[in-house]
């Protein structure tokens, strides 16, 4: 992880120090200003301006590697100023084209002993060093940079930094300048192997791994911080260099960190832990013998969102794959800060928290305590989330929950079943992830379950009781359709949702009932056609107008009709009351047909001999008039099945009025199911809301048909 830009620290001044050692510093900070000056000019010239400075500091510490006092002071003076030019990302580019880079790193090194002078005083001991370090560590924040620094040779300067300042404390020294150099060192390094496998492998070889380790229990809080930071960045997918840190025993000390009350070292501990165990399950199990399972869980109530946040992965990572461990991260207390965290404000920590309790999720005991502890709603909310991440860890968790029967009342109850299906999900894994959790949820509605629910929708509120009417139109088996909407008043929660004045809650209403009707096994327009009391004789297609045997004529528009008494008696009632009845064509020869046209009075004719007819759209509506005049119910089955083909959004209206107009069952059943199907797009219709309080009796009268009808099958209009 790359450290964050370090803030500029100003180095005291040592008491004592000789008049123009404070000049030369006076002096340096001059310069500094100058030099900040000059990164605020226009680019080109700002730009010429940097690269001169450069070459003027760069100069100077080529020219200034001893331990005389002016010298010390001089490059002091010049890694101040490249590191203080470093902070600005925009000149780093400059500082390492103008050969900042091998003068720098040479000066990670304390001059030759050799050359203290006649007092053996050390100026600026560790000063020079920390803040070549300082300014190396700022270059290598940009990748491109990382490469050309550790091979000018600084990677083994930086880990005999920490080695000769590990000595020195060891001794002792607890100094400031010592404290420095080697929190210096150690950021130094981190931002070197930042997302760099190669230079973090070269740390391990140079023997950086282990100082680093037997920092982590040095007294300055910065040092262990800056420690666990480059072991945090050195551990993320490096094995070898996992098990090095392991071998090391940095384990003991790490867990102890995570009871620090310092929140900068129980969020690196805890990051250093986190990168150790990804992918490692052995690490895991040392880990979780090594006792962090306690010390992690009790980051989730932490005042440091960001430990929280690691805390919340680790434990995720804890539980991925082993199911007793998920058992004891629940029994220790983890569900409740995690379900806390669900609602922060930080989308990272509600993400984290999301992605542990999804793995919690998967252990039938632990999902039914997450419910019960109130994770259900705000696990649902986090679904309207516009991060895929976020909202694919939120889906996972709520696909765990979905397996415990405990789960399913509640998750009905409290609309999760609508929160699923309206959802806008971002990517394919969280739909696909969506539809496995209603099929899951859909397994589950029988037995006690639906018992539970039925229960709901005569004693709950009423939003609740439509909730589970809701719910149940989509997931309940055909089977229970019947004792759910028609025994249990389903039907009317969901028929009163049409009558609402939301149009959210006529369109849900809308949605459920077709989809209930797509459950439920209709019947066909042409099966539906009610039996004839009378076997059919059907002469067949030689008799039609055929004169042979004609013991009748009918005249239409003029011209003769020759038909047979024996077929018409048997094809339906209208031509039974006719021959046998008291009207006057009883015995006529020749009977006159008003008000049909040959063309729609021949096709009539036509399927009373043969029993099927090829029925056009240009004619469906005429013939479908002649065939309720004349009582033929077959016929008319197959101009409502013409007719219904041709229903639209703006003729939907007037289509309904036809089936009622003419007792049209199968159109107006037609009609009612489009107009389900359709409520979003006809909603916007002038006279819609009239149009479905006129249907609602009709609606009624579907389902109720449709649900008890003890002869049903699948083929649908």
């Amino acid at each position: 992880m790359e450290l964050k830009k370090h803030q500029d620290q100003r180095v005291p001044e040592r008491k004592g120090q000789k008049r123009k050692l404070e000049e030369e510093i006076e002096e340096g900070k001059r310069e500094i200003s100058a030099a900040e000056a000059a990164a605020a000019a226009p680019y080109g010239e700002a730009r010429r301006v940097i690269l001169n400075e450069v070459y003027t500091q760069v100069n100077i510490l080529n020219s200034t590697f001893s331990w005389h006092e002016t010298h010390r002071g001089a490059a002091k003076r010049a890694t101040h100023i490249l590191a203080e030019l470093a902070k600005n990302e925009e000149v780093v580019n400059v500082i390492v084209e103008g050969g900042a880079v091998p003068a720098l790193v040479k000066h990670l090194e304390a001059p030759p002993s050799s050359e203290i002078d006649h007092n053996n005083s050390k100026p600026f001991e560790h000063e020079v060093e920390k803040e070549s370090a300082f300014a190396l560590g700022l270059l290598a924040v940009k990748p491109e940079h990382q490469q050309i620094i550790v091979d000018a040779g600084a990677l083994s300067h930086l880990v005999s930094l920490l080695k000769r300042q590990r000595d020195v404390h060891r001794d002792g020294s607890n100094s400031r300048a010592v404290n420095s150099v080697i929190r210096r060192a150690a950021d130094a390094i981190t931002n070197l192997a930042h997302e760099n496998s190669s230079i973090k492998t070269r740390v391990r070889m140079e023997g950086g791994i282990p100082p680093l380790v037997e920092l982590l229990e040095f007294t300055d809080t910065k040092v262990q911080r800056a420690a666990a930071g480059a072991l945090r960045t050195l551990a993320f997918k490096n094995d070898e260099n996992k098990n090095q840190i392991v071998e090391c025993y940095a384990l003991p000390t790490l867990i102890l960190m995570l009871r620090s009350d310092d929140a900068a070292i129980h969020y690196e501990a805890v990051g250093v832990i986190g990168n150790l165990v990804h992918s490692s399950p052995n690490i895991k199990r040392e880990v979780l013998a090594a006792g962090a399972l306690q010390p992690v869980i009790g980051l989730l109530s932490s005042c440091c969102s960001e430990s929280q946040r690691e805390a919340a992965l680790l434990l995720g990572q804890f539980a991925a794959t082993d199911s007793d461990c998920k058992v004891h991260i629940v029994q220790r207390g983890a569900v409740r800060p995690l379900i806390e965290m669900l609602q922060s404000p930080d989308v990272q920590l509600r993400e984290m928290s999301a992605f542990a309790l999804g793995r919690l999720a998967q252990d039938t005991h632990n999902q039914a305590g997450i419910a019960h502890n109130g994770g259900l709603v705000p696990l649902l909310k986090l679904l309207d989330s516009k991060n895929g991440s976020l909202q694919h860890n939120a889906a996972f968790a709520l696909y765990g929950l979905a397996d415990n029967e405990d789960n399913v009342s509640d998750f009905i109850s409290v609309g999760g079943v609508q929160k699923l299906q309206d959802g806008e999900f971002i990517v394919q894994a969280t739909k696909d992830c969506v539809a496995k959790t209603l099929k899951r949820l859909e397994e589950k509605i029988h037995g006690r379950v639906l018992n539970h629910l039925l229960y709901l929708m005569r004693v709950a509120e009423k939003a609740v009781q439509r909730r589970v009417a809701l719910a149940l139109a989509h997931l309940c088996s055909p089977d229970d359709q019947r004792a759910i909407f028609i025994d249990n008043c389903g039907l009317d929660l969901l028929l009163g949702l049409l009558g609402s004045s939301s149009l959210k809650q006529q369109l849900d209403g809308a949605i459920a009932l077709y989809r209930l009707a797509n459950k439920a096994t209709t019947l066909s327009p042409v099966d539906a056609a009610p039996p004839s009391p009378t076997p059919q004789v059907y002469l067949g297609e030689q008799y039609v107008n055929n004169p042979t045997l004609s013991d009748v004529t009918f005249l239409v528009e003029g011209r003769r009709f020759y038909a047979h008494r024996i077929c018409l008696l048997a094809s339906s009632d209208a031509f039974r009351a006719m021959f046998d009845g008291g009207y006057r064509e009883k015995d006529a020869r020749d009977i006159e047909i008003p008000n049909i046209r040959w063309e729609v009075f021949e096709l009539m004719m036509r399927f009373i001999y043969t029993g099927s007819v090829d029925v056009t759209l240009i004619i469906a509506q005429d013939l479908l008039r002649a065939a309720d005049q004349y009582l033929l119910e077959g016929l008319k089955r197959l101009c409502e099945y013409t007719i219904a083909q041709d229903i639209t959004l703006e003729n939907i209206g007037s289509m309904y009025e036809l089936s009622e107009a003419f007792h049209a069952i199968s159109l107006r059943h037609r009609c009612i199911l489009f107009i389900l199907e359709q409520f979003d797009k006809l909603s916007d219709k002038p006279r819609h809301s009239q149009l479905i309080q006129r249907i609602i009796p009709e609606i009624r009268n579907y389902f109720e048909k449709a649900l008890t009808n003890p002869h049903q099958h699948n083929s649908r209009l």
